[in-house]
């Protein structure tokens, strides 16, 4: 099954890792964020910008952020309770390059939704377990606001449950996917070529596939006719 089945399931911190016990905290992020970052080391540069939609907690970010310190992370997130949640996180970490969080909601004809635009391209796009607890319209969304942001040799990494059509689904995504359906009609584990269509509209393509914990996927997409760093297809 996968990780996270809701953004809004977080709770008070516990265990190993948590240290602000009034900070939000997602025991998902909790658990796939060092796997995470052992393949964002293998696909990114060794530096660069990177912007991150739906950040939550902020967990990831400082997760990312303090393991590649030669690159600048720019979290976001719908909501704006989260902004404050996701800044006093970055400042107990003590990190100095993750920028101020901002509100992006990614079905929004500008990123971000409010205050400054961005002031170049990002080098690397970051977006985990949204597009299952969200409408379908915001797979589009993020695809054809990835094109808008990502600099010529960009990537956006998606990351999270996905069914295939020529790859069996655990029993435990089936499950996951007939909950997240009960729970809101439109929300639903998303099937990688319909994603992968989407991308295609706006001019990006699946480069690397890598199998994660609990039967998620990490997905690598970049401007047709890049060259991958490296990865599984």
């Amino acid at each position: 099954m996968s990780d996270r089945s809701q953004e809004s399931a977080f709770r008070s911190p516990q265990g190993e890792g948590a240290r602000n016990n009034d900070l939000p905290f997602s025991p998902a992020a909790e658990r796939n964020q060092q796997p995470i970052l052992e393949v964002l080391r293998v696909v990114l540069p060794s530096q660069g910008t990177a912007l991150e939609i739906a950040a939550g907690t902020g967990q990831h970010a400082v997760h990312f952020a303090a393991g590649l310190p030669a690159w600048s992370w720019q979290p976001t997130d719908q909501e704006p309770a989260m902004l404050p949640v996701i800044d006093a996180r970055v400042r107990e970490a003590g990190l100095g390059n993750v920028r101020a969080a901002q509100r992006l909601d990614v079905l929004s004809p500008t990123w971000p939704s409010e205050g400054p635009g961005f002031d170049a391209p990002f080098d690397a796009i970051f977006c985990a377990n949204m597009l299952h607890i969200s409408p379908w319209a915001t797979c589009a969304a993020l695809m054809q606001g990835a094109s808008r942001h990502l600099g010529s040799e960009g990537v956006m990494i998606t990351y999270g449950p996905y069914l295939e059509d020529h790859v069996p689904t655990s029993e435990g995504n089936l499950r996951f996917n007939d909950s997240l359906r009960a729970t809101h009609p439109e929300w639903g584990i998303r099937r990688l070529e319909a994603v992968a269509e989407q991308a295609a509209v706006v001019g990006l393509q699946l480069k690397a596939r890598h199998a994660m914990p609990a039967n998620n996927l990490l997905l690598v997409w970049s401007r047709a006719g890049q060259a991958a760093r490296e990865g599984t297809y």
